[in-house]
């Protein structure tokens, strides 16, 4: 099916064509068949909401979303959009209310998500009002099913959802308990503008074998290569979600400065040193020696682990060319002092400015800038080959050929 000047998508996922970045009718089906769709939307971490009455707004897509624990300690989501006029409810991020209040006519919510209140609904000695058939229980704000893996919570607006499990499938939900695995913290916030289509930073999250040749902290201090232990991980039930992961190879296996020199990456080959070399101080605290796992669950969620640095990420579309990067970084509650100062320090390594994924942040805008005049040309997703398995090299682009077969199924194209 065309979506873009009777252009059409080849069969297969080996080829995508650069009209899905900046077609209009793609955007607006895209609201509807995948974040209103039957899939689960990360929303935000437990932690965030812990009390009765607080409250954590997002987005599902372009749609405003409330995120609250209500008076009885339930998890609930529903729109952040008053049933009157539609104007917004919740303007900050987070907050502590026993009740929802609409700033323009004063229409209030519980945190339910039920129509509790009508001002001058009765109209005022006996005139005007609602009419006597209104009936404030059909005028409720527009709920999400909510599931919880681990503490992040996910929800979805389609009654046509697998059950939360199910639709991440074994291996996601096992390589998130791996990670969220006791009671959690905030840290931090970062927000972060992005100059291009929100499927652009998925695709690069989803690409394994860039990191060793974009970023050059990487390259430079000898931190991530494509010749160490690890691989990708794929669900064979949904495919649009991955783990890829690597550990630091040891003794007859591990790569020396000469060989990696060889290489001729964009590594500096001066001899650079960090002012302050503990932030590549990590510490094996989950046992399995992998220092580097990125978790990608289907539309737009991240998890990661890079070191001792944790921290969930969602990109949200904002019109076609440009989008937004929330990262939430967290720690365990039962984390000493030491270890809390060890992933902050470690924060630095991520977020719009970090050592290792400023360069991300950049270069969206790079493959935006050309997609105006790409016309029906098509990316090529070969590395690799045309499956998308789990398999034990990072050298493939296997978790974007699966990302695409999901979007695909989804979209109906």
């Amino acid at each position: 099916m065309a979506l873009h000047n009777d252009l059409t998508w080849a069969e297969g996922v080996t080829r995508v064509p650069y009209w899905l970045y900046n077609d209009d009718n793609v955007a607006k089906r895209e609201q509807a068949a995948i974040f209103e769709g039957p899939v689960w939307n990360f929303l935000c971490l437990e932690a965030e909401v812990p009390n009765p009455g607080d409250y954590a707004t997002t987005f599902v897509g372009e749609a405003p979303v409330i995120v609250a624990r209500d008076l009885d300690s339930n998890i609930r989501a529903f729109e952040n959009r008053c049933a009157h006029r539609g104007a917004l409810l919740c303007f900050k991020s987070h907050g502590n209310a026993k009740q929802i209040s609409c700033i323009y006519h004063n229409w209030t919510y519980d945190l339910k998500g039920n129509l509790t209140g009508v001002t001058f609904q009765k109209g005022i000695k006996g005139k005007g009002g609602m009419p006597p058939e209104f009936d404030r229980g059909e005028h409720g704000l527009r709920p999400l099913h909510v599931g919880n893996i681990g503490g992040i919570l996910f929800g979805t607006f389609s009654d046509k959802a697998p059950a939360l499990e199910a639709y991440l499938g074994p291996e996601i939900v096992g390589r998130i308990k791996r990670v969220m695995r006791r009671p959690v913290k905030v840290l931090g916030y970062f927000d972060q503008a992005l100059p291009n289509n929100w499927k652009i930073y998925m695709e690069n999250v989803k690409d394994p074998y860039h990191a060793s040749l974009l970023h050059t902290f990487f390259t430079t201090f000898r931190i991530n290569r494509l010749s160490q232990p690890g691989g990708i991980i794929i669900d064979g039930t949904h495919t649009g979600h991955h783990v890829s992961y690597s550990m630091i190879e040891h003794g007859a296996n591990k790569m020396s400065a000469s060989e990696y020199d060889k290489t001729e990456l964009r590594a500096r080959k001066e001899n650079y040193r960090l002012a302050d070399p503990s932030v590549l101080d990590g510490i094996d605290e989950f046992g399995d020696g992998i220092t580097l796992q990125i978790l990608s669950v289907f539309p737009n969620f991240i998890l990661q682990q890079i070191q001792n640095a944790l921290a969930v990420r969602k990109v949200l579309p904002q019109g076609l060319e440009k989008s937004n990067l929330v990262w939430t970084h967290f720690g365990f509650v039962d984390d000493d002092e030491k270890m809390t100062q060890t992933r902050i320090k470690q924060s630095n390594l991520v977020g719009p400015a970090g050592f290792i994924s400023m360069e991300d942040g950049v270069v969206g805008g790079f493959v935006q800038r050309t997609v105006p005049g790409a016309g029906g040309r098509m990316e090529v997703v070969e590395m690799g080959g045309h499956g998308m398995a789990s398999q034990d090299t990072r050298a493939t682009e296997a978790p974007l050929r699966g990302y695409w077969k999901m979007y695909r199924e989804l979209m109906a194209i």
